[in-house]
């Protein structure tokens, strides 16, 4: 096979693998991450010869001196020659690392995707193309296999993800190389595309070079075929998984009784409850450890059970499944006292307001029966009032009764959940006692009797 055959054999499964996964269209423009390494340049030049529009972004972290520099001065002449745009960006990578606190490989990865999408809405690009090859997926795989993983993690690099796309999946490094040595180098007029190489990749001193340098080599030598065994394995595995999340979708349907509340008998009925529970927990930051602690007590959780993860709560309350914010608006709001000195509009939260009035009581019209207003006696009432949540220990004499109640009793016989007791907001006076459970129900103490003559009209505007 000719030189120029095997670039254009290479190109057609390039475009083909971009058509099947709708990646790029020629009528869009296209940001290519250039760093001046074989699988980059290939893809550049790949997608200029497929006649897409592309501009390239170099990123120079300054952690290699002169090999830093080095590797821009070629991307900046290879795109020259081909008349490609060149975007260069530089970062002090260690500053940034040391000052957020992360290893160097974290904190390069944060900047150059924030730069590149910063980049991509300046200049109006669709999309942006890195140079992620099947070689790349094989170690991705081999590296969730060794932390622990469920299907979605042997499936590997996907082809898209967000306005990340990745044109060069369906070719192995080898295959990369070969498209390499077989165009010319329009800069030294000779056979051969030229590339720069990265002296850290030839390192194992992080997992990805430990797997890419030591395990696969070893595989390889049990199974020649090793990756494209791995990578079919890959493509079947996410084709299985796209049924089992269309299954598990329907579940998560099934199981929702409103937003964020969801039927643990349900849930328990269905073929894999742990897999549901994943799919359902694991979007809101909840570890595998936790959900699988969910599982085990789908039927045996005492009330009130909950787990926390950096930006939720999951709460079991006899049958149901009650995740909620921890920046949710009832939560951040969670300790705060607004005080009422006297008759107006309050604010507690952007979407809660009362408003606080009175008036002479006339008969027995002038009570209002709605659940968001409570009227009262206000002679009997001491002010300064006050505007809190629930706390433990709080209690009531529910109108209409005799004896006192806890509050969070009270709310459990009216089978409010966890979240909905949290958020539950009380309003007392000012010897502390309360007055009135919002939206629920007031204090038998302060009703309104043939002897009241000033109403205390306490009115919640949600």
């Amino acid at each position: 096979m000719m030189p120029t055959d095997v670039a254009q054999q290479l190109e057609q499964r390039v475009g083909a693998f971009i058509a099947l996964h709708h990646l790029l269209r020629h009528d869009e423009k296209y940001l290519v991450a250039l760093s001046g390494g074989a699988d980059s340049v290939a893809m550049m030049l790949i997608l200029k010869r497929l006649q897409f529009n592309i501009e390239a972004i170099h990123c120079n972290f300054n952690l290699r001196g002169a090999e830093s520099q080095r590797d821009e001065e070629f991307c900046a002449r290879l795109c020259n020659v081909h008349q490609i745009a060149f975007h260069r960006v530089h970062f002090n990578t260690r500053d940034y690392a040391q000052l957020h606190g992360q290893s160097i490989e974290m904190a390069a990865r944060e900047l150059r995707y924030r730069y590149f999408e910063q980049l991509r809405l300046d200049i109006g690009a669709a999309d942006i193309c890195v140079a992620h090859h099947q070689d790349d997926s094989v170690e991705t795989i081999l590296m969730n296999l060794v932390r622990g993983t469920g299907m979605r993690g042997l499936t590997g690099i996907r082809p898209r993800h967000g306005h990340v796309v990745r044109p060069m999946l369906c070719l192995s490094r080898a295959e990369i190389l070969k498209f390499l040595d077989s165009i010319v180098d329009l800069e030294t007029g000779r056979s051969g595309q030229g590339y720069v190489t990265d002296s850290s990749n030839l390192v194992d001193d992080v997992v990805r070079n430990k797997i890419r340098l030591r395990v696969v080599p070893l595989l390889q030598e049990i199974n020649p075929s090793f990756s494209q065994s791995v990578i079919g394995m890959a493509n079947r595995l996410a084709d299985s998984e796209r049924v089992v999340e269309s299954s598990v979708g329907q579940a998560i349907q099934r199981a929702t009784l409103r937003k964020q509340v969801y039927s643990l008998r349900v849930i328990s009925q269905e073929p894999s409850p742990e897999l549901v529970l994943f799919r359902l927990l694991s979007g809101f930051g909840f570890s595998s450890s936790q959900i699988l602690d969910v599982a085990h007590r789908l039927s045996a959780a005492a009330p009130g059970t909950y787990w926390e993860s950096a930006s939720h709560v999951a709460s079991i309350d006899r049958e149901e499944l009650v995740v909620f914010g921890r920046d949710d608006e009832m939560v951040k709001t969670n300790g705060r006292r607004l005080l009422v000195p006297e008759v107006g509009i309050y604010v507690f939260s952007p979407s809660r307001r009362f408003r606080i009035s009175m008036k002479p009581y006339q008969s027995a019209a002038d009570i209002s029966r709605q659940a968001s207003e409570a009227t009262l006696d206000a002679d009997l009432v001491k002010w300064p009032l006050c505007v809190r949540h629930m706390e433990r220990g709080d209690r009531f004499v529910p109108f209409g009764m005799r004896g006192s109640k806890l509050v969070s009793d009270y709310l459990t016989d009216r089978k409010r959940n966890l979240y909905e007791k949290r958020s539950q907001l009380v309003v007392a006076d000012g010897n502390g006692e309360i007055l009135w459970l919002v939206g629920e129900r007031t204090d038998n103490r302060f009703r309104v009797t043939e002897s009241t003559r000033q109403l205390l009209s306490i009115d919640f505007l949600s």
